[in-house]
């Protein structure tokens, strides 16, 4: 089963580049999506030079401090010899995650040579593969089985209230859509029931990862990361900096063999255009990444069925909040609730102040926590 569907770059493959105007040139739009690629592949690369080069400032710093003081940090001295280690392994994971990329799109065209000068990827860029190393935690490990019932399992729950097995209608014919669904766990959830699910995801840095686990993991605990070794804050314990996760912690390989499921990469605004295709769309942690999220309701309106549902957790963090270069809106859950039901939606459930986490470290001395909202709309029939 192919669980990554290869999406052309005229689908809206996933390249994170603003669409400019439509008169731009295709040619140069196809190679801006190309540059994009292979800069993700390089911060990919880069992982190991970015974060041993911060261990070896740690290491020049502590070179020039007192004789006494040098004799103080010993113990952190061969702390910093184990991350070290733990970076390393990473690495060796990353290089594993990146074997296949080059083909993960069928209509694409990825050659490294073609952008050799690329510049060193930036602070930005680093922090998204270590992010995307701890949502392998969230998504696909023991650990993460926690915000995977906060989060999750609600919408999971949800699902099957709303769509029973009954002789008339097979969970197969209910089309489900997960749009940024990351690293695919809650979109496999689904489909594991058997419903029909397509998960979407926008981000390579995520593609990349999902395409791995998805495709290429056939077993349990086969793999080991150390998920926090290049966070340098709020750790109890060298042994918690350093801890390692198994994953995956189910095996993707063992769905059901006429099991409908699909990831599709892109733009959720550009590769979902057809109007009244599904009877659920679940979003978590997703309506606060649009820079314009009516634009975000109004599609999900559109594309849902007559007496089609719209399951959505999570907060309002508005991605494109702090980004000076962007252009955005960031309404209150208060406008945003009007603009529902202004759009045509009628609110069937809501509970707010829902206690959900994110790629939280269990045992860092600082948890962040969403209030978040958990809400059931129904398009009418």
């Amino acid at each position: 089963m192919n669980a990554i569907k290869p999406c052309s770059e005229e689908e809206g493959m996933s390249n994170g580049v603003n669409s400019g105007p439509e008169e731009d040139d295709p040619v140069d739009q196809e190679r801006q999506e190309r540059e994009h690629f292979q800069r993700v592949i390089n911060a990919f690369k880069y992982y190991r030079v970015h974060f041993l080069g911060k261990i070896e400032k740690n290491k020049t710093f502590m070179s020039l401090m007192t004789t006494r003081q040098r004799e103080l940090l010993t113990d952190y001295a061969e702390h910093l010899r184990q991350l070290r280690v733990c970076v390393e392994h990473n690495h060796e994971i990353i290089k594993l995650i990146l074997q296949d990329v080059g083909v993960m799109f069928e209509n694409s065209r990825h050659d490294e040579q073609e952008f050799r000068g690329l510049s060193r990827p930036n602070l930005s860029e680093m922090e998204k593969v270590s992010s995307v190393l701890r949502q392998v935690v969230r998504d696909w490990s023991v650990e993460g089985e926690a915000e995977r019932r906060q989060c999750y399992q609600p919408i999971v729950d949800e699902i099957q209230r709303r769509f029973p097995p009954t002789g008339d209608t097979p969970l197969s014919s209910i089309q489900v859509l997960v749009p940024g669904a990351g690293l695919g766990r809650l979109a496999f959830e689904i489909a594991k029931l058997g419903y029909a699910c397509q998960g979407n995801e926008f981000a390579l840095f995520m593609l990349f990862a999902s395409n791995f686990v998805l495709n290429r993991c056939r077993g349990t605990h086969l793999y080991r990361l150390h998920p926090w070794c290049t966070t340098h804050a709020n750790h109890l314990s060298p042994e918690h900096q350093a801890a390692a996760v198994t994953f995956p912690d189910t095996d993707p390989s063992q769905m059901p063999a006429d099991a409908l499921f699909s990831m599709a990469a892109g733009d959720f605004l550009e590769v979902y255009t057809e109007p009244a295709q599904w009877q659920c769309v679940a979003t978590c942690f997703f309506i606060d990444c649009a820079s314009n999220i009516v634009q975000f309701i109004e599609t999900i309106y559109s594309i849902l069925r007559p007496g089609g549902v719209w399951i959505n957790m999570g907060p309002l963090l508005y991605h494109y909040s702090d980004m000076p270069s962007e252009e955005s809106i960031e309404p209150t859950y208060q406008h945003l609730r009007k603009i529902i039901t202004a759009v045509g939606f009628t609110f069937e459930k809501e509970e707010q102040g829902v206690q959900t986490a994110y790629c939280q470290n269990q045992d860092s001395m600082l948890h962040w926590s969403y209030n978040s909202v958990f809400f059931v709309c129904k398009k009418p029939s």
